[in-house]
């Protein structure tokens, strides 16, 4: 619906309910909303990368010992580290969109990317959310400011997804007061050079708890750093503990509680993952169109080919629909943490309690916004030619680094399946309604399609296309579960069919709530490009939709029950013609003519 005729209804949606309700372009935050400190913010994160680190990238990728702590401390120096941090703990105190405008900002510095998303994030928010207020005092006020260095250690070389495996075994010494860890953890960010550690082990064989190990504990030791595929300038260790001695007041959190604090961090840093791969891709995309300008082959730039125009405008049509999401979901995180402090929570139980509630979206973005900087600094390569493979050219390094995001913070096959498992879940609880919507779409299928569309309201075809892929959804979840009842968890393909037809459809319902509430702004006029890239995706969502419920329909349904099912989903993924191939060559005229993505 148009913002003008917008029904009643609450603001923001609860996490998982676009599936079955329809948004108002006036209930969503988009990039151009941005204040003035926001954008000045997100500004100064892309100076200090442009002038501290894309400088010494070489440097950097040869782990020149105390350069990245150096980094690390001349962040927190200007105030990048403590963005969301409250002021009495030494941070400013900023919102929560803010503190991801920073990771976006600060998401195109390669190594170093990394190196302060995990101090930021898995490196210092534990402590902050689940710590006793001594030891906030202790140790959040260093961490804010760069001081001392955060690093997390969770992974073990038996657990990964698997977290709950954890071998790291943590027993009470005879006097009481320390606990001795054993064991080893693996794939430490920032390990090589941290001062403090959130170390996850168990005690009794069965307690998963958190602990706050400081570098210099008796008993702690570290490996040599590890020689990896891409972020090679980012410090990746093994930890050892031999009855490491820490202190019973360093236990963070409850015992045997250790589950709530790894997975409820993660949700945040999933949305913070896809924030900075979005600014990674923005500047691998900027690289990528400069080049295009000014290679020549049969005398004319590169820029000039059709080809090369269509790998430009499927690099911009990715990053605007993912940048969508991500703020859309932003901004539903920082209403609910601000509605759960005005009913008096404290601010951390406020933020954990917002970003579970949207722990679906999280996941979404974490998967969508990997995979897009994997697609865009891919096609990078691909637009630099032979070029693209050599060292010289920044964007073959764009390309090793992006491959991790799409193994940490959950590899994105867990977090697909997450995504489908948290909605059913939320649905058995009765915290989300799919019975109702999903009975409705069966009804649907039985009936004559109505081809008639009396809507003559702005963006009515494309309000019922996102209409009719929710539908789609609902109906190839609500069979399958109806069909393999309890053994749907098996059936990991059928339910990642689903979640990739979720995330399309999340995506493309952000976008158009954008360009909705732009046109309501400025006028749609002076919106072609933007228009372009809508309409190109929600042309392309169509498609993919269609294929992702064919397969999953195909593996669960046969006979006349599979017929039906597939003729209604080539009702509801059923797009009008589209020129593609015209919007996409408007969108890259407006890129080259440019010079730039805007960062």
């Amino acid at each position: 619906m148009s913002s003008a005729t917008a029904t009643n209804q609450q603001s923001v949606l609860k996490g998982g309910e676009w599936l079955i309700k329809e948004s108002a372009p006036s209930d969503t935050f988009i990039p151009e909303d941005f204040n003035e400190e926001q954008q000045m913010v997100k500004d100064m994160c892309i100076s200090f990368l442009d002038a501290e680190v894309i400088p010494i990238l070489d440097r950097i990728d040869k782990l020149e010992q105390g350069l990245m702590p150096s980094l690390v401390a001349k962040a927190g120096e200007q105030g990048l580290l403590g963005t969301s941090i409250p002021e009495q703990y030494g941070g400013l105190g900023k919102d929560f969109i803010t503190s991801t405008l920073v990771n976006e900002g600060l998401g195109g510095g390669f190594s170093f990317s990394v190196a302060v998303a995990a101090h930021t994030g898995i490196g210092t928010l534990p402590i902050l959310y689940f710590g006793t207020e001594e030891q906030k005092q202790k140790y959040i006020t260093k961490l804010a400011t760069g001081e001392w260095k955060g690093a997390y250690g969770l992974t073990e070389p038996n657990s990964g997804s698997d977290a709950l495996g954890a071998k790291t075994t943590a027993k009470l010494s005879e006097d009481g007061k320390h606990y001795l860890l054993n064991g080893q953890k693996c794939w430490i960010t920032n390990g090589g050079f941290a001062d403090v550690y959130t170390v996850f082990a168990k005690i009794d064989g069965d307690k998963f708890t958190g602990f706050i190990v400081e570098r210099g504990f008796e008993g702690f030791t570290q490996g040599p750093e590890e020689h990896k595929m891409g972020i090679k300038g980012s410090s990746t260790v093994q930890l050892y503990f031999q009855d490491c001695k820490v202190p019973v007041e360093n236990v963070l959190g409850e015992v045997g509680r250790g589950h709530i604090i790894a997975f409820n961090i993660l949700n945040i840093g999933r949305l913070k993952l896809c924030a900075a791969a979005l600014g990674g891709a923005k500047r691998a995309a900027t690289t990528s169109i400069q080049y295009a300008n000014t290679r020549e082959q049969f005398k004319t730039a590169i820029a000039n080919f059709g080809a090369i125009k269509h790998k430009l405008a499927d690099m911009a049509i990715d990053m605007w629909v993912n940048e969508s999401s991500l703020y859309r979901t932003s901004k539903w995180i920082d209403d609910k943490e601000n509605e759960l402090l005005q009913s008096g929570k404290p601010f951390n139980e406020a933020l954990l309690g917002a970003a579970e509630e949207y722990a679906i979206e999280c996941a979404i973005l974490k998967v969508s916004g990997s995979e897009m900087l994997d697609f865009v600094v891919d096609e990078g390569v691909q637009i630099h030619g032979g070029n693209g493979f050599s060292d010289e050219y920044v964007i073959s390094k764009a390309y090793r680094d992006s491959r991790i995001n799409r193994i940490y913070e959950g590899t994105n096959e867990i977090n697909r399946l997450l995504t489908v498992d948290m909605v059913l879940k939320r649905a058995m609880k009765g915290k989300l309604d799919l019975m109702g919507p999903a009975m409705n779409v069966q009804k649907e299928l039985m009936s004559i399609p109505d081809f008639g569309n009396d809507d003559e309201t702005p963006f009515a075809k494309e309000r019922k296309l996102i209409a009719n892929f929710k539908k789609a959804i609902l109906m190839t979840a609500g069979a399958a579960v109806q069909k393999l009842m309890m053994k749907i968890e098996s059936e990991q393909e059928i339910l990642m069919n689903i979640a990739d037809m979720a995330i399309q459809t999340f995506n493309a319902e952000s976008a158009l709530l954008r360009l909705m509430k732009l046109t309501d702004l400025k006028g749609g006029n002076a919106l072609q490009y933007e228009s372009d890239i809508v309409h190109t995706y929600l042309y392309d969502a169509a498609d993919r939709i269609n294929k992702f419920g064919k397969d999953a329909i195909n593996a669960f349904a046969d006979g006349d029950e599979q017929r039906m099912m597939l003729l209604g989903l080539k009702r509801f993924t059923k797009a009008d013609p589209f020129d593609s191939k015209e919007a996409r060559r408007r969108i890259a005229a407006k890129l080259i003519a440019d010079n730039r993505f805007a960062l």
